[in-house]
């Protein structure tokens, strides 16, 4: 048994076999990439890769409790199984008990297909995308801009295998296209990216021309101090935030006092109403077109994570519901610690409810303000509010009396995603977007644009 010709339930049945722990759970992410880059109106770079990575998680019962043991290895041979296994229970023996300890998951039907071989994906994903890229390059090169940008697809296989019984699979299509559009000189530059499945609903000839108009309004420069500005923040920006949002929503952490989700005197923020518009913050592992594993995949456990939940089915869940507050990430344990009902992180966001209009509606309603293209270089600054800072990138543009007027500089932002729920005046129509920021972690996301009456600009930033 080899990791070329073994097939991943035979890995995860092996290494189950091999256990000599109390419990165990194996993970198996089988990944298959294809990529294309370009720069300069003409395809530079393209490629296929492969890979395996084996997760094997122990658990060790003890007078004390139930300590957990984690490893996890890529490119494992038949002949690295053994000691990858007995790696996990040493560190299982080693550790004190988990904090988080549950027992495994049971109850949970087989996933029908997981004695199936992985999905894989291949360049034929670029079968009609590139030549659609390509006759792009031509209409930027007539139109004096030059392109640049980077197209990847990823499939991953994932099994999961328990001492319970539980035997899943999942597999999670993903691609994200970028495409940059820069004046000759580089004075100008204006960015594009949007998130799919499988490439087939992505036209570059709709983004080129996007970035052309872009870089059209940016002939026109205008200097413009730090402050408050009325702001259109467009779904990647609001996708940004609102998932930093959501990775800092933990239960536990809320109920200890340690985040903007507590409430002074002790308790959660659950039940408060954040948001004066009718929104709906939600996570749906069916959701079309964003779908994503119906069931916990913890290769660690942290603050909204726990490996005893692996296998764990996951539902339909409301973080926000018509403006209030109505749930917050947790675990077994942590749910059982707080009071708080069970609701474990997915894979996906979605925020609804807005239906002001599209974006081009919404620039036509603002007299003076400003319309961004997407944020940059996040960070938190402070926890207890979620302040957060960061960049804006590749087009700040004016909007005068319904129309962008011109680019201005770019700036440092200083903003928290839960005051500006809060603050928010308008949002338009929700629809499928790329976070900029958190593509490599996070592209499942459907946004509406939102209307900011006074979005913190606090600097000036020289960057373009």
């Amino acid at each position: 048994m080899s990791a070329r010709t073994s097939k991943p339930h035979e890995i995860v049945e092996r290494a189950l076999q091999l256990s000599r722990a109390d419990g165990c759970v194996v993970i198996a992410d089988e990944h298959s990439t294809a990529n294309l880059r370009w720069a300069g109106n003409a395809l530079t770079t393209n490629g296929v890769t492969r890979g395996r990575t084996l997760t094997v998680i122990a658990t060790v019962d003890g007078k004390e409790g139930t300590a957990s043991g984690v490893v996890s290895r890529s490119a494992v041979t038949s002949d690295d199984l053994e000691s990858l296994v007995r790696a996990a229970e040493t560190a299982a023996r080693g550790a004190g008990p988990a904090e988080d300890a549950q027992p495994l998951v049971t109850g949970v039907p087989q996933s029908p297909d997981f004695t199936d071989g992985p999905a894989e994906t291949s360049s034929a994903v670029f079968a009609d995308f590139a030549p659609a890229l390509g006759e792009s390059f031509a209409r930027a090169r007539a139109g004096g801009r030059e392109l640049y940008g980077f197209a990847n697809h990823e499939m991953v296989s994932t099994y999961v295998g328990t001492s319970t019984g539980l035997r899943l699979r999942h597999d999670q299509p993903g691609g994200t296209l970028e495409l940059n559009a820069k004046s000759p000189d580089r004075t100008r530059s204006a960015w594009a990216g949007r998130s799919t499945r499988d490439f087939k609903d992505v036209d570059p000839a709709v983004l080129d021309a996007e970035l052309a108009r872009r870089l059209a309004w940016a002939e026109r420069r205008v200097e413009l101090p730090a402050g408050r500005y009325e702001t259109l923040l467009p779904p990647t920006a609001v996708a940004d935030l609102l998932i930093y949002q959501m990775w800092s929503a933990a239960g536990r952490n809320a109920a200890e006092g340690r985040t903007v989700f507590s409430k002074p005197g002790g308790g959660t923020r659950v039940g408060e109403k954040l948001s004066g518009l009718p929104l709906t913050l939600r996570s749906d592992p069916n959701e079309p077109g964003l779908e994503t594993a119906p069931f916990v995949i913890a290769h660690s456990s942290g603050d909204d994570a726990s490996v005893f939940d692996n296998g764990l089915p996951l539902k339909a869940t409301e973080w926000i519901g018509e403006g209030e507050l109505r749930h917050l990430t947790t675990t077994r344990h942590s749910a059982a610690l707080t009071g708080l009902p069970l609701a474990p992180s997915i894979g996906n966001l979605i925020l609804d409810g807005g239906g002001a209009g599209s974006l081009e509606e919404m620039v036509a309603n603002t007299e003076r303000g400003l319309l961004l293209t997407c944020l940059w270089y996040i960070r938190e600054v402070d926890p207890a509010t979620l302040l957060l800072t960061g960049l804006t990138r590749d087009g700040v543009y004016l909007v005068e009396n319904g129309e962008v007027t011109g680019e201005v500089n770019n700036f440092r932002f200083n903003e928290s995603p839960v005051d500006l729920l809060g603050r928010a005046t308008e949002a338009g129509f929700t629809e499928k977007t790329l976070p900029r920021e958190w593509s490599d972690w996070f592209t499942r996301a459907s946004m509406p644009p939102v209307r900011v009456p006074d979005f913190n600009m606090s600097s000036v930033s020289q960057g373009v």
